[in-house]
């Protein structure tokens, strides 16, 4: 147990003193970033699912008759 404690302290320890956080404006940025590009992902996915949708559609119609 004492080892995951010391595991904890030198982790905590390693985020404050050694990594390097973002400042508040590259924060905002960097989230507005994401969520444009989660949007114009998503978009291209429903996209490419909504022409695969009427392919098969228009296949199986075609297959039936």
């Amino acid at each position: 147990m004492a080892g995951f404690i010391n595991y904890i302290k030198e982790s905590f320890g390693e985020l404050k003193n050694n990594v390097t956080w973002p400042t508040w404006a590259e924060a905002q940025s960097l989230t507005i970033l994401v969520a444009v590009f989660s949007i114009i992902f998503s978009l291209a996915i429903w996209g490419v699912d909504t022409v695969f949708s009427k392919v098969i559609t228009f296949y199986f119609q075609w297959i039936n008759g």
